[in-house]
């Protein structure tokens, strides 16, 4: 099966190094003609350090290679998508759209998965989430993820299509709760990133996850998501991971912004965004969402982490 994946940055690539390994021929598309010059010529991704790309991957800075493939995985910022979908709609038309970026788009309060169904209407919509860093997956190191898609018979196949050895993919039908599982961790990680910044301690971030879970679940099951989802790979499982290492970049976002630290204007961070996406969605559907709020205000600079954690404190005491 030949696969496509949109994106050349260090988490499609990763993929693209899994899947090949696992013995699927890759059409890998990067924006970039001059990065995807290096690429074939070094076969290697510097954003991927020490990894070989396999002889199975082809690259290419075109987009006709990648409209062949049946099956495309989009690998692009979740920010970003929306203008990627909606300018090449007619090529993508028909084909399994599966998402692997993780956030709610600011314009649309939507996830991966519901703005590919709302743009692109004839392409078959799926998430692929959970928890995993790129290097992770790029070494064959174990791995497992979700793989939601509304229609069970292609997220069977899908299912199939994207496991390797290595590689273990669940399977749900809950698209909703996938995609805010992956994109409320974020903030989490965020928060729990400026907690040790700040030097709060740990005891503070295991406070910061133990009572963000349950915000994750309030919104997630007010838009629709299944109760159980959340408490999956999709959800809880990507909590964790990336709220406790600093290979996440919302992570280290949140270290800068609770040590008051330069940050790396260039990375990627899903969570800022959403976090302003989850303050809007709490406000229209009257949830409380505290530390999801604190955030948003933070990384917007209307407040400073001392004002944040004199308001999370300050709040009323309550019954577990």
């Amino acid at each position: 099966m030949k696969i496509g994946i949109a994106g050349g940055g260090a988490f499609g690539t990763a993929l693209g190094v899994a899947l090949a390994l696992g013995g699927s021929d890759i059409q890998l598309w990067a924006r970039d003609p001059a990065a995807v010059l290096e690429m074939q010529t070094t076969r290697s991704n510097p954003k991927l350090a020490g990894v070989t790309l396999p002889g199975k991957i082809a690259i290419s800075s075109k987009l006709e290679p990648l409209y062949a493939c049946d099956t495309i995985l989009l690998a692009i910022p979740a920010q970003t998508l929306p203008a990627f979908l909606t300018a090449h709609a007619d090529r993508l038309n028909g084909k399994n759209l599966v998402a692997c970026c993780k956030g709610i788009d600011l314009e649309r309060m939507t996830g991966p998965a519901s703005t590919i169904r709302d743009l692109v209407p004839g392409a078959m919509p799926a998430m692929l989430t959970g928890p995993s860093f790129a290097a992770d997956i790029a070494r064959g190191l174990p791995t497992a993820l979700t793989l939601a898609c509304a229609d069970d018979e292609l997220g069977a196949m899908l299912q199939t299509a994207l496991s390797t050895t290595n590689l273990r993919v669940y399977r749900t039908t809950d698209t909703v709760g996938a995609e805010l599982g992956g994109a409320l961790k974020n903030v989490m990680a965020i928060a729990s990133g400026i907690a040790i910044g700040a030097k709060l301690g740990e005891s503070a971030r295991a406070a910061l996850i133990t009572r963000g879970f349950p915000e994750m679940q309030r919104l997630a099951l007010a838009l629709g998501a299944q109760p159980d989802t959340l408490s999956g790979l999709s959800g809880f499982g990507d909590l964790v991971l990336t709220c406790t290492s600093d290979q996440s970049r919302n992570y280290r976002y949140g270290l800068a912004l609770g040590a008051s630290a330069d940050f790396d204007q260039n990375t990627t961070v899903e969570g800022a965004a959403t976090a302003r996406a989850v303050r809007r969605l709490a406000e229209e559907l009257d949830i409380d969402m505290p530390i999801c709020t604190v955030v948003a205000d933070l990384t917007e600079n209307k407040t400073d982490v001392a004002t944040a954690l004199n308001t999370l404190l300050s709040r009323p005491l309550k019954e577990e």
